[in-house]
């Protein structure tokens, strides 16, 4: 497989790359294939192209990649300016500009973030295990298996999370028939790329009378894995060495954002107790989760009552949110003149 003349080696790890580097050389292809341009779809790919050939750079070392990412970028401002002047939306070189910047989101689409809202609430309703190192673990895995209930997994997928202890949590998910392995937990910690091991996790696996829990398809599963991935290893939380409670907490507030990042539905911020739940803390504990994730640079004007948190996400992680549906206008109630 190829994509902009460049070989996808059948190795390439992690497989969520592999896979988005793949579909987006089929849609490449497809657009070229296109009767009329569509700028807006054209720069929605380059940005995509820009993401997954950064991450290929750097899970490969090639500059040679890290530079078609820069082209990439380019390319896909260039398409977006393009757009905005066929459609109107650009302002004239004497007008101030004050549109706020559009943001190429990773999940692209209404629907693409209602499924990730969708798996964090699955595992928040259904997690065998309290706490949140296995809250996190389970949100991971169920991504890595969300379309047919199987998958692959390597040592470094658990590594990466940044777990206390990921062997013992890994046993005790297989020990309650949550996770079925096919060696021991510390075979699948010593797996290597070239040698993934497979996993199942039964309740995920769809049969004639049980489709399975979730809606989405099997191209979409990789793209809310790869997305989950880039929150929970974002650069600043590995730095800042996150625990799994702040990691969790990133995921949660992404996808309970407005467009421009304001916490909650409308900007109104979101209830602790809530957030202490889909995160698996005690209440008490989110405070301390909100500052570490300030600090990481993921949350800025935070502000805690005693029942909710507000504050608005920074700019730089704009592009990894799902913005929530806008709220329904008020309909004022009074009499009819």
């Amino acid at each position: 497989m190829k994509i902009a003349q460049r070989v996808i080696p059948h190795d390439l790890r992690p497989v969520t790359l592999r896979d988005e580097l793949i579909e987006l050389g089929d849609l490449f292809r497809a657009y070229q294939q296109r009767d009329q341009p569509d700028l807006a779809l054209l720069a929605d790919l380059h940005t995509r192209k820009a993401s997954a050939f950064a991450a290929w750079a750097e899970a490969t070392g090639d500059t040679r990649l890290r530079l078609d990412a820069q082209r990439a970028e380019q390319a896909a401002t260039a398409a977006r300016l393009q757009h905005q002047q066929h459609t109107g939306q650009a302002t004239s070189s004497a007008a101030p500009v004050t549109n706020a910047p559009v943001v190429a989101r990773l999940l692209t689409g209404a629907a693409q973030w209602d499924h990730a809202r969708s798996v964090l609430a699955h595992v928040a309703g259904t997690a065998p295990l309290p706490g949140p190192e296995a809250r996190l673990l389970l949100v991971m895995l169920t991504l890595r298996t969300a379309h047919t209930g199987t998958g692959n997994l390597v040592g470094q997928d658990l590594t990466g999370l940044g777990l206390s202890q990921p062997g013992d949590m890994v046993a005790q998910l297989a020990g309650c028939g949550w996770l079925r392995l096919p060696g021991t937990p510390g075979d699948l910690l010593a797996s290597r790329p070239e040698n993934p091991t497979p996993i199942t996790v039964p309740s995920l696996v769809p049969d004639e009378d049980v489709p399975g829990p979730f809606a989405f398809g099997k191209k979409l599963r990789p793209k809310l894995s790869g997305w989950a991935q880039k929150v929970v290893s974002d650069k600043k939380l590995r730095k800042a060495k996150a625990t799994a409670g702040t990691r969790l907490l990133a995921l949660v507030l992404a996808t309970h954002s407005s467009a421009d990042g304001q916490l909650g539905p409308g900007g109104q911020g979101i209830d602790l107790d809530l957030l202490a739940s889909w995160c698996a803390v005690d209440p008490g504990e989110v405070p301390h989760l909100a500052e570490q994730l300030s600090a990481a640079d993921w949350l800025t004007e935070p502000a805690l009552t005693a029942t909710r948190l507000t504050g608005r996400l920074t700019e730089r992680v704009l592009p990894l949110t799902c913005p929530l549906p806008r709220p329904a206008p008020a309909v004022r109630s009074g009499p009819v003149r």
